[in-house]
């Protein structure tokens, strides 16, 4: 792996404004990638399979899970979702630093195998801003609302296990937080010396 990539675990209650965030921030940072995740969820309209999800049925995932494919998976409502090791180490090889987009059972498993990874948990700035963000989107019937709420609420609970934490309570702020942090990670003393290892040295010869 290229010692100076970096592997970001992001995650956050279903709600919070992750996707939107992340979006916005892939859009300006040329050197961060998304790992594309495999789920045998059905594809929404203006998704594309190989870039937003690798699409798949479950057949074919549990194969992958079977093939010790994936860094993490997970079941998630009533669908799967799955992160290929190799594609992330791939990412990371070639100089990039990747983001993985997933649940703090996500999070758990991909922390065993990359213990290096840079964590970071996103929350709103109360119960009340989630319920209105879910209620807001017009997709879900109230029974589904209450439940990504319950299940919202056992996200949080995990906020702990993590590196970092920002509030999303006003979007551009949040945005500029979570590039704050992912600049700071840059500038970490080992990955510099590694990354200006030969105009370090000139400067001490």
């Amino acid at each position: 792996m290229n010692e100076t990539s970096i592997l970001f675990i992001v995650s956050a209650p279903s709600g919070a404004g992750k996707t939107s965030l992340l979006r916005e921030l892939l859009a300006r940072d040329e050197q961060l990638s998304l790992s594309v995740s495999h789920t045998t969820r059905a594809m929404r309209p203006g998704e594309e399979d190989g870039v937003h999800y690798h699409f798949v049925d479950q057949e074919t995932f549990m194969g992958l899970v079977g093939g010790n494919v994936f860094i993490e998976h997970a079941q998630v409502f009533d669908n799967f979702y799955g992160t290929s090791e190799a594609a992330v180490r791939d990412q990371l090889a070639a100089g990039q630093d990747v983001v993985v987009e997933i649940d703090w059972q996500g999070a758990q498993q991909v922390r065993q195998r990359f213990p290096e990874a840079v964590s970071i948990f996103i929350v709103p700035p109360s119960i009340e801003a989630l319920r209105e963000r879910l209620s807001g989107r017009g997709q879900d019937s109230d029974e589904i609302i209450d439940r990504r709420m319950r299940d919202a609420q056992a996200e949080l609970s995990h906020y702990g296990e993590y590196d970092y934490l920002l509030i999303n309570d006003q979007f551009e702020l949040a945005l500029q937080q979570l590039a704050e942090v992912v600049g700071a990670e840059r500038l970490r003393l080992q990955r510099q010396q590694v990354r200006y290892a030969a105009e370090l040295q000139a400067m001490l010869a």
